[in-house]
């Protein structure tokens, strides 16, 4: 496919691709014209990629980790450095995680809250469900 078909259906800029490409993390073929022809498979590839750097790593620790994160692990040697690093966004993100829950939470009482003492919204009640009435 080519790149603005990838963009398309990943969600991805067309820049963002090739920035990626840069970054030697999305490697396409190209056509005898030299058009970018990208394999099914990396449709996939940017998935991973966008969660990884959601989670909050640079490109450069995306390229390391990618092989393992979006294919099968064997035969990838992670670091003991670069595992640490890994460690310390996954708690961090566990603590965001439960931040959101947590204010998740408070959301729905203030919500329920709302609805028994007769606010409405948009002219509607709201259930504790959070549906409206």
């Amino acid at each position: 496919m080519r790149i603005g078909e990838l963009a398309q259906r990943t969600g991805v800029s067309v820049r963002a691709l090739r920035y990626y490409e840069e970054q030697g993390l999305l490697v396409p073929a190209r056509a005898a014209n030299g058009y970018r022809e990208y394999a099914e498979a990396a449709v996939d590839v940017v998935g991973c990629i966008q969660l990884l750097y959601a989670a909050g790593l640079s490109s450069v620790k995306v390229a390391e980790v990618l092989p393992a994160a979006c294919r099968d692990a064997g035969g990838v040697v992670v670091s003991g450095e670069l595992t640490w690093e890994l460690e310390t966004v996954r708690a961090r993100l566990a603590a965001e995680i439960q931040e959101r829950q947590a204010s998740l939470r408070l959301l729905d009482e203030v919500m329920a809250a709302a609805c028994w003492d007769g606010v409405t919204t948009g002219g509607q009640r709201s259930s504790a469900s959070g549906h409206r009435t």
